[in-house]
């Protein structure tokens, strides 16, 4: 049987990005940050992710610019993610993260996750962010997944469904915040409870 690959953004799929940063920042600022992150992002790709938190927590006039950076380790994961991984390494996927983000973050958030991914690309080691396509084909390039048995599952329609969209690649948007799509992904989820079968309905075993 062929490989079959499902690849996840972790902040905002698996784990609580919007509740980690609220947590600090407070509702309130919680769209702002959404907007400045991404420019901090681009102009500095090589930047490591917690430099773009904390400059982002800057330009925010936020009072510990560190203190967002020093909250990710303890972001939770979403609840259902744990049982559908599970289900899903079951059935015989293997799976892996393309995360905006540095190692110690990911491995801290992989033991928040619990359950074992065989690759990680994180921006912090390949001096890209997405939605620039460099995590996908890192990705490519060390898993030697084949591109049909693949499948990309992200919550954020700009970092995840449309570049992934652009390259050709099968989607599943997870659409925790119930909001209207752009770029349409190749299924909708509110969550991942569904997850498994969605990925055996789209490249069958």
């Amino acid at each position: 049987m062929a490989e079959r690959w499902a690849t996840f953004d972790c902040y905002g799929t698996l784990i609580d990005w919007n509740g980690g940063v609220a947590s600090v920042i407070g509702d309130d600022l919680l769209p702002r940050y959404h907007e400045v992150e991404p420019q901090v992002q681009s102009e500095d790709p090589s930047r490591s992710y917690r430099d773009v938190m904390t400059e982002t927590m800057r330009r925010l006039d936020a009072p510990e610019p560190e203190a967002l950076a020093r909250s990710l380790p303890g972001w939770r994961a979403f609840p259902e993610v744990r049982p559908s991984l599970e289900e899903v390494r079951r059935r015989g996927w293997k799976l892996a993260i393309l995360s905006n983000t540095d190692r110690d973050f990911i491995e801290a958030s992989k033991r928040t996750i619990g359950v074992p991914f065989e690759l990680e690309i994180v921006a912090g080691e390949i001096g890209s962010y997405k939605p620039a396509p460099g995590h996908w084909e890192q990705f490519f390039a060390r898993s030697g997944a084949p591109k049909g048995g693949h499948v990309h599952v992200g919550a954020s329609l700009f970092h995840d469904v449309a570049p992934a969209t652009e390259l050709g690649l099968r989607t599943v948007w997870i659409n925790r915040l119930g909001e209207r799509p752009g770029p349409p992904p190749t299924r909708e989820l509110p969550d991942l409870s569904r997850l498994p079968d969605t990925l055996d309905e789209l490249v069958p075993a």
